[in-house]
């Protein structure tokens, strides 16, 4: 009975740590999908602080410092990797001691992994969480430093420990999302490069892929979202543009605060020809911006997006004011404010308004020369824009 009294408050104790630490990391991620990273990594902060050797929290507060980062930049708009350009894109502008403080932190969570691994090498959650830290390492890897080959190496690490993960527990469901992704991007290589990687043991089936991302998707586990960003990309790249709605949509059904879910949600219904409903979705998601619904919104995303579906639908006046007040944003991302300069000037010339157009192909230019909207822009100061 005395043993029991002892052990009774001990046990209540840890279960109480437990719940505390679940509803942190579960408060983390709803702060995370929706866009509002200073209170993520505050939970996530926290989570670690009440489970200082955990590798999971490491790896959470991981993913909302590198993402907030991301962001701030505006390198989570999915539309750079719908296409080939994000590969020449320029990179994610971080300062030496951001990028340190990132690196430290995946070597933290590197070594917690490998600690366990240590005293147990067949630890599935170890052999997992070393593949997450491997995944986030990869995409910082790619998408800041474009560092392609050191990329690729910390992405088979993953995709190798999270197949080991599949092998030793099938059921871990939340490891088909970086296999499944793997698979995709393997298997949608060129065939002389898929044969070059072939040689090198490297395989992929973009079927497997789509297959494996839908299941975790599904499963509703941590990794469920991640798996449903990077399902609706890849149905996106593959022209399947109705199935890749559906995906969105249920991304902005269960984070209806995201601005990017949102703002993806009506660019497919644009790539759809869905003109008018996305206008309509559009002029909605600023107006709820403007009522602060959506945190750490890019407005000129919107707005340009708007300026395309008006001018698609023939509203070239309605447009204009798009485009304008997108490249006019203060401290707006300055690759859709050229966007939008230039989108300006079309419509202008399409008015044979050639004054008006000159003036924002000037200023596309102007804000960077190097890029391929600015190539555009010199080419109409020469030759009016006629339409496509």
């Amino acid at each position: 009975m005395v043993t029991v009294l002892r052990v009774t408050p001990i046990l209540a104790e840890v279960q109480s740590a437990k719940q505390d630490f679940d509803a942190l990391t579960r408060g983390g991620f709803e702060h995370f999908y929706s866009l509002e990273y200073d209170l993520a990594i505050r939970d996530f902060q926290q989570a670690l602080d009440a489970r200082p050797d955990s590798a999971k929290a490491m790896n959470h507060l991981l993913e909302a410092r590198l993402f907030q980062q991301l962001h701030k930049y505006n390198a989570l708009d999915t539309r750079l990797y719908a296409k080939q350009g994000f590969i020449t894109s320029k990179q994610v502008p971080l300062d030496a001691a951001t990028k340190k403080q990132l690196m430290d932190l995946a070597d933290r969570c590197m070594q917690a992994s490998e600690k366990n691994l240590k005293s147990n090498p067949k630890d599935v959650e170890a052999i997992y969480d070393r593949g997450v830290t491997e995944g986030m390492r990869a995409t910082y890897l790619v998408i800041v430093e474009h560092s392609w080959f050191s990329a690729l190496r910390q992405a088979l690490a993953a995709r190798h420990d999270h197949e080991e993960v599949l092998r030793l527990k099938p059921d871990y469901i939340d490891a088909k999302t970086v296999v499944g992704a793997h698979n995709f991007v393997v298997g949608s290589l060129s065939m002389p490069v898929k044969a070059m990687a072939g040689v090198a043991g490297i395989r992929g089936d973009k079927k497997k892929g789509l297959e494996m991302l839908a299941e975790a998707a599904k499963a509703g586990g941590e990794t469920s979202s991640d798996a449903r960003v990077a399902l609706a990309l890849f149905l996106r790249r593959e022209d399947r543009l109705e199935d890749s709605l559906e995906v969105v949509r249920s991304l902005t059904r269960d984070h209806p605060r995201n601005f990017l879910f949102a703002l993806e949600e009506d660019n497919l219904l644009k790539d759809l020809s869905r003109n008018s409903e996305a206008s309509v979705r559009l002029r909605k998601l600023l107006s709820d911006c403007k009522q602060g619904k959506y945190q750490n919104a890019y407005l000129e995303l919107a707005q340009f997006s708007l300026g395309e579906n008006l001018r698609a639908l023939g509203q070239l006046g309605d447009a204009t004011e798009a485009y304008q007040t997108a490249a006019n944003t203060a401290g707006g991302d300055n690759s859709y404010r050229q966007k939008a300069y230039l989108g300006w000037g079309e419509v202008a010339d399409l008015q044979a308004k050639r004054q008006e157009a000159l003036t924002q192909y000037r200023a596309a230019i102007a804000l960077d020369a190097s890029t391929d909207e600015a190539d555009a822009a010199r080419k109409y100061l020469d030759k009016p824009y006629k339409g496509k």
